[in-house]
């Protein structure tokens, strides 16, 4: 049986950890495979703690922030690239949403994680959004012949946001996460320059965790992460 390939998009290098990181660790737990790909480092909004040590530059916040998000990653069994195309504002061209979606073509994600559409808080979150669903589709074309690359149609979620009731995000699915919480735990503490944000999303997840035992009656689960499909998924039945 083919491995499932998952693919997880996030405007900054550690977005990925605090919203899915045991999601991926699930998913390679049992021998799916993950990548990770963050189109900024978050060097200018999300390094203040790095930002503190005299003599900083940006070259070396970067740096900084691509080995946190290749340990992180690490953690959880997938790979990590960074895009590096800038933070606060985000603005990637058009070259980077063909750079995604010949990633996607090669890559072939059988699933694809990224940020809603909406954050009053912060500026590149619904950027990505858009850059991923962009390459997204042009990556399947409409589903139908065409005259360039192609590859099939992948499930479409997006990940929590840290204030979910203002942006729109209604969570349907949870995933027990809590025989990998301790992979994600060691994957947010690879996240160094954010370390404040570790006790919220441990928080987050046994919130969560409460929501999906209250949803399946399944006592065991402790933690989970919350996602929300963008498309339907296909069943045989239910």
């Amino acid at each position: 049986m083919e491995a499932r390939r998952m693919l997880v998009v996030g405007a900054h290098s550690a977005d990925f950890v605090w919203r899915a990181a045991g999601a991926i660790a699930k998913h390679t737990a049992t021998g799916g495979e993950a990548r990770v790909v963050a189109l900024s480092y978050g060097e200018r909004g999300e390094s203040g703690e790095l930002w503190k040590e005299p003599g900083q530059t940006v070259e070396n916040v970067k740096r900084h922030r691509h080995a946190e998000a290749e340990q992180a990653a690490a953690a959880v069994g997938a790979s990590f690239e960074g895009f590096d195309c800038g933070d606060y504002p985000l603005n990637p061209g058009e070259d980077v949403v063909e750079r995604l979606a010949e990633l996607m073509r090669d890559f072939k994600p059988h699933v694809v994680l990224t940020h809603p559409d909406k954050d009053p808080f912060n500026p590149d979150h619904p950027v990505a959004n858009v850059v991923v669903s962009k390459a997204r589709l042009l990556t399947a074309g409409a589903v139908v012949e065409a005259g360039f690359r192609t590859a099939p149609p992948s499930e479409y979620l997006v990940f929590e946001p840290h204030q979910p009731e203002l942006c729109g995000f209604v969570p349907t699915v949870f995933v027990d996460i809590t025989e990998v919480f301790e992979q994600k735990k060691t994957a947010m503490a690879a996240m160094q320059a954010q370390s404040y944000l570790q006790q919220y999303y441990a928080e987050r997840a046994e919130h969560r965790g409460n929501h999906a035992r209250k949803v399946t009656g399944n006592k065991a689960i402790r933690q989970a992460e919350a996602f929300q499909r963008l498309v339907p998924n296909v069943v045989g039945a239910l």
